[in-house]
């Protein structure tokens, strides 16, 4: 009550901090026209002027208003583009240390020009870590007349790089990225044998893009650099043989003592909440017998003997890739390669490879070439890593839902940006058809309708496999469309620049969910570099065209959201409908469900379904209820509540690792550094010698 009281009377701690804030706004606001006169030698200039002052003692928030004006200034003459009052706040924040959220087309990545370039002016170099390669590339083009102007160097790293290259785009003052590429350059770094062959420098400043998708969703999987080790691939052919003959146990529900009652006996149970399989007592007989048949077991051997652990451990290697592992789903075979498919962001993620023998498994099951088994040379998860900066910053569209976590692991707080212009998009509610048939009938005719209409249309999907299903469902009906998935990545840019075309179809996976802004009306500036050497009369000409378009999809509606399913993530869902909306543009979302969708089968209550038939509802008559919809973000909270307890844990257990990791790194930089190690040697033994002495010999007694 009284907290409720305070909240009237005060504000919120975010309504606090951007009253704050909005008084440096009219600082930097008032200096404009001051800065406006400068050449851009004397814009150039303030760079030297901002670092000698921080040379004589100033600090970089002493420096903050004067540096933020001369930005907008360059950004304004570089790009055509003027940071609006709600982006300086935004810039603000990110220099605080703390996480922006700001919707979709609100310019987050013209925001981190602020604080990277304020930051920068120390030399300590700034690192602005985006999602994908695409996007750290598009990025860093895209923002360096600004920095390069003001007469700072970008850098950009990527994969497969060159080694000087690379060195040399971390000693630039700003350096693009993915989170993935600084993660591994670390553990490089520190795997490395002089320090001439380490390409980072300290961990200064970092500004995340997407944060809520790096710390959160890419959290759950560490980076691990392996190193090959000697096995015996043939086993994993001769065990993958075997799994095809066993049969999954059907159970229905529980008894009075919490025991599954088993409908249909079988070899094994899956466990899709916890993405595991377990063998029955039956399962285990049955694998016993089919191993010995085929000699890789002896006659009087059991599969659970210490002898047999390695065997064991390939029959639940084999038995996950066939349960729980799909093709288009979960990876993609690609010229004779299984390539992991990111669950969170769509994309294929070559290099990558599951451990403890899954990814040979999945190998095994798809009849590709066996890569060697490899063990782990060095490791860190994204946690331990991000923590190693000495600032941390990030932005997103959609950070509140996890505002806890992001505190409580990390020390962010999360402050929600305004938007400069009012939000006008429509969410309709969910409709929940009681099949999947029906769920994807009513969507081809929504399509249809929005089509005829002359909106655009973005259709989510959860996986490469669903894309492809709706699209040949529009291929039936003669529907022309666009498919973007991990397979067809290479034209994203084309399809996203044309996809705010009116009347245009693009079917995507999670892919679309991030960094890509749908422009209504298409992308006038895409079609401009088709062209070699522009008239202006061309350039006129096409942004005529494009205007028309533009207020021909704003009339009709703005761009259609339709969502083929919930995400595990509410986010997810929030990054999805967010394409729609952006900058003040009309635009609606709505979600189709199924009772056969992944999260409705594994976490709605089969009750549901039940009262859905019980109630005399047929296949092709939706549900659309707030029951309904509550029921699905209950299901989505608590895969979110499972998923943070494994990021904890994942976490937990790293920071034991992490403390070791740290001293043996410091101990390595140490003698790499030295010329001579005798000294070093010397402490090492005393130190050795004097643990033996307290642990063997009593106190006092010598």
């Amino acid at each position: 009550m009284l907290g409720k009281l305070a909240k009237k009377i005060f504000g919120s701690r975010n309504d606090r901090v951007l009253r704050k804030l909005n008084k440096k706004v009219q600082q930097i606001n008032a200096l404009e026209p001051e800065i406006e006169k400068l050449s851009d030698e004397q814009l150039r200039a303030k760079t030297d002027e901002f670092k000698a002052r921080l040379a004589k003692g100033e600090t970089l928030d002493d420096l903050l208003v004067e540096a933020f004006a001369v930005v907008r200034e360059a950004a304004r003459r570089t790009l055509g583009m003027r940071h609006f009052d709600v982006q300086l706040i935004g810039g603000m924040v990110l220099h605080m240390g703390k996480i922006a959220e700001m919707r979709t087309g609100e310019g987050k990545t013209l925001v981190a020009t602020l604080p990277v370039y304020l930051n920068a002016l120390t030399g300590k170099g700034v690192h602005v870590v985006t999602v994908n390669d695409y996007l750290a590339k598009r990025d860093a083009d895209w923002m360096r007349p600004v920095y390069e102007l003001l007469g700072m160097k970008v850098g950009v790293i990527y994969s497969g790089q060159p080694h000087e290259e690379k060195k040399a785009a971390y000693a630039a003052d700003i350096t693009y990225g993915t989170n993935n590429e600084y993660g591994f350059d670390y553990l490089r770094d520190n795997m490395a044998f002089s320090l001439e062959d380490k390409v980072q420098r300290e961990l200064h400043y970092a500004v995340i893009d997407e944060v809520d998708s790096i710390l959160i969703d890419e959290a759950r999987t560490p980076l691990i650099i392996s190193g090959a080790v000697d096995d015996n691939t043939e086993l994993y052919v001769k065990v993958d043989k075997i799994i095809p003959k066993l049969k999954e146990q059907i159970e229905e529900g529980e008894d009075e003592l919490g025991r599954p009652i088993v409908k249909e006996p079988g070899d094994y149970t899956l466990d899709l909440k916890a993405r595991q399989v377990y063998l029955t007592d039956e399962g285990q007989e049955k694998v016993e017998q089919l191993l010995k048949e085929v000699g890789l077991l002896d006659k009087d051997a059991s599969l659970f003997d210490t002898a047999s652990i390695t065997l064991l451990h390939h029959v639940y290697a084999a038995l996950r890739a066939h349960t729980l592992f799909k093709r288009d789903v979960d990876y993609i075979v690609r010229d004779g390669e299984v390539i992991i498919v990111d669950e969170h962001t769509g994309r294929t993620m070559p290099g990558r490879r599951w451990s403890e023998g899954l990814h040979q498994a999945v190998e095994a099951k798809e009849g590709v070439p066996i890569q060697a088994e490899s063990q782990t040379l060095a490791s860190i998860t994204f946690q331990n890593y991000f923590r190693l900066y000495e600032k941390l910053s990030g932005m997103t569209g959609t950070a509140d839902t996890e505002a806890f976590e992001l505190q409580q692991i990390y020390g962010l707080e999360v402050i929600v940006i305004p938007t400069n212009k009012p939000m006008i998009r429509k969410d309709y509610g969910d409709l929940v058809f009681l099949t999947q048939r029906a769920k994807y009938k009513a969507i081809v005719k929504d399509i249809k309708e929005c089509m005829e209409a002359g909106r655009p249309v973005l259709v989510g999907t959860a996986s490469i496999e669903s894309s492809e299903y709706l699209s040949n469902l529009l291929k039936k009906e003669g529907i022309k469309h666009e498919v973007l998935n991990a397979k067809h990545h290479e034209r994203e840019a084309e399809i996203i620049a044309q996809a705010g075309r009116p009347g245009a179809v693009t079917i995507a996976t999670n892919m679309a969910g991030r960094g890509t802004d749908i422009i209504l009306g298409g992308n006038w500036k895409a079609e401009v570099e088709k062209l070699e050497n522009p008239t202006e009369e061309q350039i006129a000409a096409i942004k005529a065209d494009w205007q028309k378009r533009h207020d021909q999809v704003v009339a009709a509606g703005g761009l259609a959201i339709i969502g083929t399913e919930r995400h595990e993530s509410r986010r997810i869902d929030n990054q999805l409908r967010g394409r729609a909306g952006r900058q003040g543009d009309p635009g609606s979302s709505r979600f189709y469900l199924s009772m056969e969708d992944n999260l409705m089968r594994i976490f709605a209550s089969e009750r549901m379904t039940m009262m859905m038939q019980r109630m005399g509802w047929t296949e092709d008559e939706p549900i659309e209820h707030k029951w309904v919809s509550r029921a699905i973000e209950n299901a989505q909270r608590k895969v979110e509540a499972r998923n943070f307890d494994i990021r904890k844990n994942l976490l937990e257990y790293d920071d034991v690792a992490n403390d070791q990791r740290r001293v043996i790194y410091e101990q390595r930089n140490e003698i790499m550094a030295t010329d001579d190690v005798s000294d070093i040697i010397a402490s090492f033994r005393e130190e050795v010698i004097d643990a033996v002495i307290s642990e063997y010999i009593p106190p006092m007694s010598l």
